[in-house]
């Protein structure tokens, strides 16, 4: 066993596989495979990632001291089998789909894994977590408290959707949970189906359309779809969804119930449509709400982290922050299945490898380093990247770089910024982000409609200097990971002309900051220091010197259908294959007019499995 043991943590094979090392309970790397093979949500093993996080810390495969799983396959297909079983013959079709996947590779893991990674010593361990130990451990141990309470809640993972737990000092232990078939994950995205968007990547979408409609449907929702208790325990009634026994998510029953079928995904947005997202989106944060209340009850802790598929909705996240009771509130930044493999890798060393007796060192902030946590590139690697594209480009001194973004940026182009090390999660803090003016009354629609192709509705999050935010937002808190949405003030507001509804409110605009103002008056706040993104804290410091206004519009630097931007190569193709005016990539400077002509061909798969 190497002298500092290196864990590595995996999450696969179900959807948006990753992979984290961890030395000496240190963080070293993390990273979803999607990135570097462009398929998105790539759910098998992860691979790329693995090498990634290998070559970051400097090491081979034989100098692992431990394997982390993220869950409990055989667990898992026990409770599949079971509840096929319980439905047959309903199920049986969907059954023998799934079954051939399962017997390839999933039941037999450890298997898979050494098959997967050659070269594995037969020493390493190969170990397994519970999928919310894991996601527990996500969120309690990269954490700045020594004692919190912890909720996670997702679709499914072995048999929880649910899990309230403790974490003090190097224990997690799991107190209550709830169990499949009943899951606030599975119905929000049921209804993020029935709206016409993807599960898995369109809980987004749902989220940004709620508050273009009205919540008429909250009380069938309460009274028909759940049986939801005061503690936000809840039942939901099957009769209504159809995943129990099919591919799909809802039926017949489910459209009788809610005025017709499922929008088709090219299909216009009615105002029916926006009135369930913002139903559902309602109902969700008040289960969420008594969950941490009955958190906060139970444990009788005064923090709270934050895990699962379902701690990425931020507009629960804020309603938590203000009216939950807790002092403190810590969101993990790859809160889904991503964040699984950090947390297996967490709990494994904290569990296996931690000296005994050792005390857990007194924390003075969160360990996940900005999330941060991704390949960096240097200038010969751009340099290289684009020379292979004949790019023009021009390489600038750090100073001078800064105040040319920044004179671009006044101009109301629109400019990708690509620096340092990628960010481990679904959020662009900076590194991999697309900015832009947030004062311009006509970025929104640019950004979606010809840099991001994406629906015009889709809200774009505001950057802001921690110092300046409660100038503009009603937000008493630190939000560096993007994960919290709050009111802009009052004072700041654009009341609509009246008369207007649904997505004709979308032309309006809502506040002094219209590029980064929702309809509702909310933004999803990103708040930057100096500690955790040097670069991107300067960039938005030169912005408020030129400008008054402290902050940018910040996006995730890829187009629709895509992951975020990984390489210098990824970047370079996108930056041509959108309507972006400018890249910045680290010290180097592209313009969009002198670029060579025409579109270049996605990557998107290209990588072999």
């Amino acid at each position: 066993m190497p002298k500092a043991p290196h864990i590595l943590g995996l999450s696969a094979f179900y959807h948006d596989s990753a992979a984290a090392l961890v030395r000496d309970g240190t963080i070293v790397a993390a990273a979803q495979e999607e990135r570097f093979t462009r398929r998105k949500n790539d759910e098998r093993f992860p691979r790329h990632a693995v090498e990634f996080c290998l070559r970051q810390a400097g090491i081979r495969i034989g100098d692992l001291a431990a394997v982390v799983f993220y869950d409990k396959p055989i667990v898992k297909f026990a409770r599949m089998l079971e509840t096929y079983l319980a439905v047959a013959p309903r199920g049986w079709a969907t059954f023998i789909d799934i079954l051939p996947g399962w017997l390839s590779g999933k039941l037999d893991l450890r298997g898979s894994i050494r098959r997967h990674l050659p070269g594995l010593p037969a020493g390493c361990e190969i170990l397994f977590t519970e999928h919310h130990e894991a996601h527990a451990a996500s969120a309690f141990f990269p954490s700045p408290f020594p004692d919190a309470a912890i909720l996670t809640v997702d679709g499914v993972g072995e048999w929880a959707t649910t899990v309230i737990g403790t974490g003090s000092g190097r224990e997690i232990e799991l107190i209550k949970e709830l169990r499949f078939p009943h899951s606030l994950g599975l119905l929000y995205s049921a209804f993020t189906a029935y709206c016409g968007f993807r599960i898995n990547s369109g809980e987004y979408k749902l989220m940004g359309l709620a508050p273009y409609g009205e919540p008429r449907y909250a009380e069938l929702i309460r009274n028909e779809l759940l049986d939801l208790k005061e503690d936000g325990s809840f039942r939901l009634n099957v009769e209504y969804f159809e995943f129990l026994h099919t591919g799909r998510m809802t039926g017949a029953r489910f459209d009788r119930a809610f005025g017709g079928p499922a929008r088709k995904p090219d299909e216009p947005i009615s105002e029916r449509y926006c009135d369930i997202a913002r139903s559902i989106q309602l109902v969700t944060e008040e289960v969420v709400l008594r969950l941490t209340r009955h958190a906060r009850e139970t444990t009788g802790r005064r923090n709270l982290c934050l895990a699962g598929g379902v701690a990425l909705n931020c507009v629960a996240n804020g309603r938590i922050h203000r009216e939950a009771g807790f002092d403190s509130l810590w969101i993990q930044p790859a809160a889904g299945d991503a964040g699984g493999a950090l947390g297996a890798a967490l709990l494994g060393w904290h569990r296996h490898f931690a000296p005994a007796g050792a005390a857990l060192e007194l924390r003075s902030g969160d360990l996940m380093q900005g999330s941060l946590l991704g390949p960096a590139f240097s200038d010969e690697d751009v340099r290289a990247a684009l020379d292979a594209h004949g790019a023009s480009y021009e390489r600038v001194e750090r100073d001078s770089l800064l105040d040319t973004t920044i004179a671009l940026l006044l101009e109301e182009k629109v400019v990708a910024w690509f620096q340092g090390r990628m960010e481990f999660g679904p959020r662009a803090l900076g590194n991999r982000s697309i900015l832009g003016d947030p004062r311009s009354t006509r970025m929104q629609s640019q950004m979606n409609l010809k840099v991001k192709f994406r629906e015009s509705f889709r809200p774009f999050a505001p950057a802001v200097l921690r110092t300046h935010v409660s100038e503009y937002f009603e937000l008493d808190a630190d939000s560096p990971y993007m994960l919290l949405v709050a009111p802009v003030r009052s004072d700041l507001r654009r009341p609509p002309p009246s008369g207007l509804s649904g997505l004709e409110r979308l032309r309006h605009p809502h506040s002094t900051l219209p590029g980064i103002t929702h309809v509702d008056y909310s933004a999803r706040i990103q708040t930057v220091g100096p500690e955790e993104n040097p670069i991107f804290f300067d960039l938005i410091t030169r912005f408020h010197r030129a400008s008054g206004c402290p902050a940018l519009i910040n996006t995730s630097f890829n187009v629709r259908g895509e992951p975020i931007v990984c390489s210098p190569d990824d970047a370079y193709r996108c930056f041509r294959n959108s309507e972006i005016d400018a890249l910045v990539i680290g010290n180097f400077l592209l313009r969009r007019e002198r670029q060579p002509q025409g579109p270049l061909p996605r990557t998107h798969g290209l990588v072999p499995d």
